[in-house]
């Protein structure tokens, strides 16, 4: 990926969840389980369906079968984005149909086959499952004023029981943040693909202001790290308590 960039590294890592891992390290001592991606979206977009590829960006063909184009995939920001977070293009060539399946593949498909197995061994022992899917934001968007600093998706109320998101929002309200339900965001490809509370298996999907935590230029950690991370560790109480009280319904 590096030899086929036109734009320098920082250019693209600027559109990555950075340090989002790091600000939810303290799940698993929790009791939880968590699940980080070891690559940026721009090399693979995990929370996009694998069949959303923009043929132009391949010299000898689309690596997959393609659905129907849409509004992201024109804009350039499918499964394998094409263009960097003002909108710039990255790369000075297209790809090859092996480097996208690469990708594809060693990545993406790799990633959901082991959220998958989580999730449907968590309904299995314990009847079922929750998906806290974590991203971050950028502080500064075109068209937007006054973005929240936390947005949550639960695709207007399909993907899970609302106690949950109900509870999540409440957790984050009353540690003074601002937070909107499913504008800009409602949840992307993890929280449709997972989230089946008919079935038992509950997804939501959290957005969080990079500005909170984060030097977005510098993609660097800032001073309000720490405490965003203690934060996190509460909600994610709140969050066990509330899964647990729904499994008793």
């Amino acid at each position: 990926m590096r030899e086929a960039l036109c734009v320098p590294v920082d250019t693209v890592r600027r559109t990555e969840d950075a340090f989002v891992d790091e600000l939810f390290s303290a799940v698993p001592e929790q009791g939880g389980i968590l699940v980080a991606a070891k690559y940026a979206r721009t090399v693979a977009d995990l929370n996009r369906d694998p069949r959303e590829l923009d043929p132009n960006m391949f010299s000898d063909g689309v690596p997959r079968p393609c659905g129907m184009p849409t509004a992201r995939v024109e804009a350039g920001l499918g499964c394998l984005p094409r263009v960097a977070a003002r909108g710039e293009a990255i790369y000075a060539r297209r790809l090859t149909r092996s480097e996208g399946e690469a990708r594809l593949s060693g990545i993406h498909d790799i990633y959901h086959q082991c959220l998958a197995t989580e999730l449907g061994s968590l309904k299995e022992r314990h009847g079922r499952a929750f998906l806290i899917d974590c991203h971050s934001m950028p502080s500064v968007q075109p068209g937007r004023r006054n973005l929240a600093d936390i947005v949550l998706g639960d695709r207007f109320g399909s993907s899970c029981d609302p106690r949950l998101t109900g509870r999540i929002e409440r957790a984050f309200r009353a540690n003074g943040f601002s937070v909107a339900r499913n504008a800009p965001y409602a949840g992307g490809y993890t929280t449709r693909r997972y989230g089946r509370p008919k079935r038992d298996f509950h997804a939501v999907q959290i957005e969080i202001n990079r500005g909170l935590y984060m030097d977005e230029q510098a993609v660097e950690t800032s001073a309000g790290f720490a405490q965003m991370q203690q934060v996190l560790s509460a909600i994610v109480v709140e969050i066990l308590d509330v899964a647990t009280q729904i499994g008793r319904r």
